[in-house]
C-alpha cells in the first residue's frame, strides 16, 4: 500500500494562507449560515460511514461496532453545534444603552460580543479516530465558532483522515461555506511549523504530556502568543468508602474492572487507580474479572511498546504487587496491580504517571486519614470518582472537597469512561490534564474556546455587527440594559 506523503512546506503554505484569506467571510456569516454548513458535514459523513468504518478498522484495531458508535457520537456532535448556533446565545450579546445620568458619571453607549478568534489550528488523536480526530470536536466546535480549520492528522490513521477531510472539504463548499474553510495536513514538523505560523491564532491538542508539553511552550514561547487548548494527561482515581465496599463491594469491583480495561485500557478517562479500604477482601474477584478480559490488539505497535514498558517498571516498583497479569503477546491483556498509600506515595513519580493501556493499581488505605492523604498528591485529572453510601457521608464530603480542586468531573457511584456530549459537560481540569481548566473539549461549551468578547462603544449602527444592532437581523438573544 502506497504511503501517503507529509505535507510539503508550499502545501501548508497553501492552507494557512486559504485559511487566513477565508477567515474573515466565514466568520462574518449569520450563525444559520453556518449551523446549515455544519449540518451538511453531519450528513456528508453519516452518508460515507459504508467507506469510512472499513478504514477505520483498517488502520486502527478498533472493531466495526466501535467506530460505527463513534462516527454516530461524531455526527450527532457536529449537529449539537449547529443546534448552538440556531439559538444564537453562544455570541453573549450585551447592550448597554448611553445612561447621561449614571452614578459615576456620563456612560456611552456599550456592546459587546464575541467574535471568532481566526483560524484553527487542531492535532487530531489517536485513539478516537472520528470523535477526537479530523471531524471530532475541536473541529465542530471551531468551525461553529466561524473559524477556519487546519487539521494536523494523527499518524496513526493517515488513509482515513485524508478521506475525511476530503468528505468534510466538499460538504463546506457545496453548502456555501467560503474557499479554504477546512484543511488537512500530514506530519509531525508540519504540525510545528503551523504551530509558529503568525496566521494561527489558536490550537487545540490531545494527546500525551510530553508531546502537548511541547507544542504548548511552542504556542507561548511565540512572538505574539496564542492559547493553546490542550488535553494531556489524566488518572482518573476512584475512590471507595468502606460503606460502599460493605454494601456492594463485589459489584464495585467488577464496574471497575470493566471501566479500566475497556477498549484496551485506551481513553483518557480510564480509572487509573482504586481506593480501597485495607481489609476490602476483594483481591480475588478483581484478579478473576481482569482475567475474564479478552486480550485486544492496542491501536498501534508504537503505543503497544509504549504500554509494555510502562507496565515492567510499575510493576518492579518495591511493594507493588500482581493480581493479574495480561499477556501482551497475541493481543494486549488487563494487568491489575495493587500497592497501599504509603508506597503510593513514596513512589509518586512511578505510580502516580498515566499508563496508556490495560493497567491499573488497587491502593488500600489503612485509615480515613491515609485515604485524604492519598487524595490530595495527585496532580491536575480529568476526572475523580467516589463511591460512597450514606453511613460515608463524613468521609465522603471531605474527599469531595480535596478532589474537586484536582478535577474537572467529579463522579458519584459510576465510572469515569464514556463521556456524555451535553451543554453541562465538563471535558478538562487542572494541570497535566489538561492545559488551561476553564475549558472544555466536549460539550457545547468547548465554542467557547476559539472566541474572544469585543465591546464597541458609541458605534454608529450601520458600523455595528448584526448581533448588536436594534433591529437584530440574525434574531438573536440580546441582554438588554437600558437607563432607568
Amino acid at each position: 500500500m502506497t504511503e501517503i506523503p507529509d505535507t510539503t512546506p508550499a502545501e501548508l503554505e497553501t492552507a494557512l494562507q486559504r485559511a487566513a484569506e477565508a477567515a474573515e467571510a466565514f466568520g462574518s456569516q449569520s450563525p444559520a449560515t453556518r449551523a446549515r454548513q455544519v449540518r451538511a458535514v453531519a450528513d456528508a459523513l453519516d452518508a460515507a460511514s459504508g467507506e469510512l468504518v472499513p478504514l477505520a478498522m483498517a488502520e486502527s484495531n478498533l472493531s466495526e461496532g466501535r467506530l460505527t458508535g463513534e462516527l454516530k457520537r461524531t455526527t450527532f456532535q457536529l449537529r449539537l453545534f449547529a443546534g448552538v448556533l440556531d439559538d444564537g446565545g453562544y455570541l453573549q450579546a450585551a447592550v448597554d444603552g448611553a445612561d447621561p445620568d449614571f452614578p459615576l458619571g456620563a456612560k456611552p453607549d456599550l456592546r459587546r460580543v464575541l467574535v471568532p478568534v481566526g483560524p484553527v489550528l487542531v492535532f487530531a488523536a489517536s485513539n478516537f479516530p472520528f470523535a477526537f480526530s479530523v471531524a471530532g470536536g475541536d473541529t465542530a466546535s471551531a468551525l461553529a465558532a466561524g473559524c477556519p480549520v487546519v487539521l494536523k492528522a494523527h499518524p496513526g490513521h493517515p488513509r482515513l483522515s485524508v478521506r475525511t477531510g476530503e468528505i468534510i472539504t466538499a460538504a463546506l463548499a457545496e453548502s456555501g461555506a467560503p474557499d479554504g474553510v477546512f484543511h488537512v495536513v500530514l506530519g509531525l514538523e508540519t504540525g510545528a511549523v503551523a504551530l509558529r505560523d503568525p496566521r494561527v491564532k489558536a490550537a487545540a491538542f490531545t494527546g500525551s504530556v510530553p508531546a502537548g508539553r511541547a507544542l504548548f511552550d511552542i504556542a507561548n514561547s511565540r512572538p505574539t502568543p496564542i492559547p493553546f487548548f490542550g488535553e494531556l494527561g489524566s488518572l482518573n482515581p476512584v475512590f471507595a468508602a468502606p460503606g460502599a465496599i460493605r454494601a456492594r463491594g463485589a459489584e464495585i469491583a467488577k464496574g471497575y474492572v470493566t471501566s479500566y480495561s475497556g477498549n484496551a485500557g485506551q481513553l483518557c478517562t480510564k480509572p487509573g487507580l482504586l481506593f480501597l479500604p485495607a481489609d476490602h477482601g476483594l483481591d480475588e474477584v478483581l484478579a478473576e474479572e481482569s482475567r475474564a478480559v479478552a486480550a485486544h490488539k492496542m491501536l498501534n505497535e508504537r503505543l503497544h511498546e509504549g504500554y509494555c514498558n510502562r507496565r515492567a517498571a510499575v510493576t518492579e516498583v518495591p511493594g507493588v504487587r500482581v493480581l493479574a497479569e495480561g499477556s501482551t503477546d497475541d493481543g494486549t491483556a488487563p494487568t491489575l496491580l495493587t500497592t497501599d498509600v504509603a508506597t503510593l506515595l513514596a513512589n509518586r513519580e512511578a505510580l502516580l504517571e498515566e499508563v496508556f493501556g490495560p493497567l491499573s493499581i488497587v491502593v488500600t488505605y489503612a485509615s480515613e486519614d491515609e485515604a485524604r492523604r492519598a487524595a490530595e498528591a495527585f496532580e491536575g485529572n480529568l476526572t475523580a470518582t467516589l463511591h460512597a453510601e450514606d453511613s460515608d457521608a463524613e468521609f465522603a464530603a471531605s474527599l469531595v472537597s480535596r478532589l474537586r480542586d484536582r478535577a474537572g468531573r467529579l463522579l458519584f457511584n459510576g465510572w469515569p469512561t464514556g463521556v456524555a456530549v451535553s451543554p453541562a459537560m465538563h471535558h478538562g481540569g487542572p494541570y497535566p490534564a489538561t492545559t488551561d481548566a476553564r475549558f472544555t473539549s466536549v460539550g457545547t461549551a468547548a465554542i467557547d474556546r476559539f472566541l474572544r468578547p469585543v465591546t464597541y462603544q458609541n458605534v454608529p449602527q450601520a458600523l455595528l455587527p448584526e448581533a448588536l444592532r436594534d433591529e437584530n437581523p440574525w434574531g438573536i438573544p440580546q441582554t438588554r440594559h437600558e437607563p432607568a
